[in-house]
């Protein structure tokens, strides 16, 4: 890592950590053990001390699950570039309405399609093109079938590829139907809808609309994205090692339901691990009931927003006991309609007796099971 990246990176891990809210927060210098090493891998592969991340530092299995999941999917350099999965991040994230992730994952791709990275190499190994990054599909600018508009691209290609790639993977994550590209870019880019599934909620949950500390103006939204990216490009241009981050968790068999990830092997292993994680978490912290009612609503669950009435929450809440409907409240916001989990719900769940490690995992265990279902819900659709 250049000095010069460390002297930009090292003030923002505070100002990082001072957008979390509700929780509190593990500062870098006192991390220790598994805690610091993601705190470092953060830095090193993503660019910067990422908070929706970092906010899961108060229970360092949720923070290993959270970090291998993202680096394994998204930030190691497979098959699919970088800017499809940035495509994406940002569709998963405007259609969770979570404006925070939105801006960060939509940002980047807006860089990455006006400035492709330089020198990064493809899912086999051979150097990138000057013509940028492969679509979807695979194919380049500077070959046959490449992107519409690039002048390159094969007779005929604007019917058979309408749209951008961007585009193209949009409007897959928003209606489901077939997947834009060959079946072994699906652990990769199905992965990586999976991850801000997850991301997503905890976010809405934990961080503001925006990647500012508080009371920061909006203003200064643009000059932070521009450090911002700068650091992510810069951390995207040095290939991350696969698999570095699967000792961080024990070994665990698949869970039927992303069975979809089996043809990659390394990503298929960084979801059963992370997902075997939340799950002992889960199981340790949260109520058997909690844990019931919220599999059972999300069984039922289309994938529509469920809106703003209450009906839907209070009929699974009145099976549990009062003691419990707090935390419950909490779980099922999370899962279901994020957006709505506001100061008042997280209030009612401290004093019901939930402290930062129980509220953390009533968020990020009712997230994981809803970002799998939802992933679930789309590849069905296909």
């Amino acid at each position: 890592m250049s000095g010069g990246r460390r002297l930009v990176q090292a003030p923002l891990r505070g100002l990082s950590l001072l957008q979390v809210r509700h929780l509190s927060t593990v500062g870098f210098g006192e991390a220790a053990g598994d805690t610091a090493r993601v705190y470092r891998e953060l830095e090193r592969d993503f660019g910067v001390l990422a908070p929706p991340v970092a906010l899961h530092a108060p229970v360092p299995e949720l923070l290993a699950a959270s970090w291998t999941t993202l680096r394994e999917t998204m930030l190691v350099a497979g098959r699919a570039p970088r800017t499809a999965k940035e495509a994406v991040a940002a569709a998963v994230s405007a259609g969770n309405r979570c404006p925070f992730c939105t801006t960060v994952h939509g940002t980047m791709l807006d860089s990455l399609s006006l400035r492709p990275l330089p020198g990064r190499r493809d899912g086999a190994g051979r150097p990138e093109r000057d013509g940028g990054p492969p679509g979807p599909d695979g194919s380049r600018p500077d070959q046959g079938g490449g992107r519409p508009g690039s002048g390159t691209e094969r007779p005929g290609a604007d019917a058979e590829r309408p749209g951008s790639d961007a585009e193209r993977l949009t409007a897959w994550i928003s209606t489901g139907g077939a997947p834009p590209f060959p079946p072994e870019l699906l652990p990769e880019l199905a992965g990586t809808a999976l991850c801000l599934q997850y991301l997503n909620r905890v976010v809405n949950v934990f961080l503001g609309p925006h990647p500012l500390p508080p009371n920061a103006p909006v203003r200064a939204l643009g000059p932070v994205m521009r450090v911002l990216v700068g650091l992510m490009r810069g951390s995207a241009r040095a290939d991350a090692a696969p698999g570095a981050s699967l000792s961080l968790l024990p070994p665990a068999p698949l869970p039927p339901d992303l069975a979809w990830a089996a043809a990659d092997p390394r990503i298929a292993d960084a979801l059963a691990r992370s997902a075997a994680a939340v799950d002992r978490v889960g199981t340790a912290l949260l109520p058997a009931r909690v844990r019931a009612v919220v599999a059972e609503a999300l069984a039922r669950w289309d994938g529509a927003d469920p809106g703003l009435g209450r009906a839907w929450l209070d009929a699974p809440l009145a099976e549990l006991p009062p003691g419990e409907r707090p935390v419950g409240e909490l779980a099922l916001l999370t899962a279901l309609a994020s957006y709505r989990v506001d100061d008042r719900v997280v209030a009612a769940a401290r004093q019901a007796g939930a402290g930062d490690r129980e509220i953390l995992a009533a968020c990020a265990w009712a997230s994981e099971r809803a970002a799998r279902r939802r992933v679930g819900q789309l590849l069905s659709d296909g």
